[in-house]
């Protein structure tokens, strides 16, 4: 219990100051975010996704963790989409935007300071980014492409080539890393110390920066403005933080039979909020994104007592 308060802790901390900041720099907020954006995404993200792979145990991860993210991931976002078609009676592009909501995880800014702190372990983050990384986000992404709608006067985006989707889905600066980390593990070996070294002082100032922007984006925002999409937004945040941890102690206790602390990793993954990738991904389809936006923050705010609960009754 008193891991995952310091784990929740911390994150809410630099949140914080990334709330303060763009309060108190109004100005500056926007130039701040534009610029640390970039070096996240293109430098410190994909070296904290190297150190991960490079140090993980891909054996175990593979052959337990990671089919249990995908399949916890997959079932969640089934359930959400059939209650979205049959009892909210919504089309195509808000039940997969309201599915990836619903099941795709923030692990890399938030699950690894939490796994760390509640589990002391990364593989359970590992496996969900492996996952989502190289097997979820490319689903999805070739669901927007296929049902995104035709905006007026624009090229649709399901006039992309499906594979031309799927490739620039998995061809990005974190996805390379991945598979570059998990090579090294692999092959089991370590690059000299005026190499690695560097790697890590960048790796590790990815989850901060990351943590400091998203309090940025929080100033001024005001969520639950679509009132009709209320259903939506209830409808998956339950899927999110109560039916997929269920379904993932379900998987892991049931398919694998994981028990103890690592059980509770595997639904403590589970429990923690929606990822805003979901609205970046949303958004660059021309799908309905602010029921991913509102999705993740919403999770965001209840994903504590979600994760102490779990806590409660498998720690």
């Amino acid at each position: 219990m008193e891991g995952v308060l310091l784990g929740f802790g911390v994150v809410l901390v630099i949140v914080a100051v990334g709330f303060v900041a763009a309060a108190l720099l109004p100005g500056k907020a926007a130039a701040m975010q534009a610029g640390l954006g970039p070096a996240v995404y293109y430098i410190t993200n994909p070296a904290l996704m190297f150190l991960l792979l490079a140090e993980t145990d891909l054996g175990a991860v593979l052959g337990v963790y990671a089919p249990v993210a995908l399949l916890t991931a997959l079932a969640a976002g089934a359930v959400y989409a059939l209650g979205s078609v049959w009892v909210l009676r919504r089309g195509a592009p808000h039940a997969a935007v309201g599915a990836m909501a619903s099941s795709y995880v923030n692990a890399g800014n938030i699950g690894l300071p939490i796994a760390l702190y509640a589990v002391g372990s990364s593989a359970p983050v590992v496996s969900v980014l492996i996952a989502q990384l190289l097997v979820v986000a490319p689903v999805y992404l070739s669901i927007f492409a296929w049902c995104a709608p035709r905006a007026a006067g624009a090229e649709p985006a399901g006039a992309v080539p499906l594979w031309r989707t799927v490739l620039r889905s998995v061809g990005n600066p974190v996805t390379i890393a991945t598979l570059g980390g998990a090579g090294l593990s692999l092959s089991g070996w370590k690059p000299p110390e005026v190499v690695w070294t560097p790697i890590e002082m960048l790796g590790h100032a990815s989850i901060p920066l990351l943590l400091m922007m998203f309090g940025m984006s929080m100033y001024g925002q005001r969520p639950f403005t679509q009132r009709h999409l209320l259903p939506d937004l209830v409808w998956a945040s339950f899927v999110k933080l109560a039916i997929m941890p269920v379904a993932a102690w379900a998987v892991a206790r049931f398919a694998f039979g994981l028990q103890g602390i690592e059980l509770l990793g595997v639904v403590v993954m589970a429990a923690l909020p929606t990822a805003q990738n979901v609205f970046l991904f949303s958004s660059q389809f021309r799908m309905p994104s602010t029921l991913a936006r509102d999705v993740s923050f919403l999770s965001s705010v209840l994903s504590l007592p979600a994760v102490l609960l779990a806590v409660l009754l498998l720690g």
